[in-house]
């Protein structure tokens, strides 16, 4: 059974960094697409970032390029986001979910989620 654990949240004053974690198992990722999603309070679940744990090819919204850089450690199936220059609007839930696909520009239909791991920004 897949499970994904993030990590590495926190509050954070803007202009901060913080580096995220997902650390992965129950199954061997090859071929599968990770990704990072966050839902700010009253607001929907919005997509974040995407990575082939094969290649690492990556993929991100638009609203977080420059800032968020996602990368994984296949050895010890972990996948990371790294958030500089953290701004307020950036407070939300971050989760990590997992999909075998061959796509990281499809953006749903992830089949395993995290619990999420708090990310707050003061300003």
């Amino acid at each position: 059974q897949v499970q994904l654990v993030e990590s590495g949240g926190g509050l954070v004053q803007a202009g901060g960094s913080l580096r995220l974690s997902c650390a992965a198992s129950g199954r061997a990722f090859s071929g599968y697409v990770m990704g990072w999603f966050r839902q700010a309070p009253g607001k929907e679940r919005e997509f974040v970032a995407a990575i082939s744990w094969n290649v690492g090819s990556t993929y991100y919204a638009d609203s977080v390029k420059g800032r968020f850089t996602i990368s994984r450690d296949n050895a010890k199936n972990t996948m990371y986001l790294q958030i500089n220059s953290l701004k307020p609007e950036d407070t939300a839930v971050y989760y990590c979910a997992a999909k075998f696909s061959s796509s990281i520009y499809i953006l749903h239909n992830y089949d395993y989620w995290g619990q999420g791991t708090q990310v707050t920004v003061s300003s």
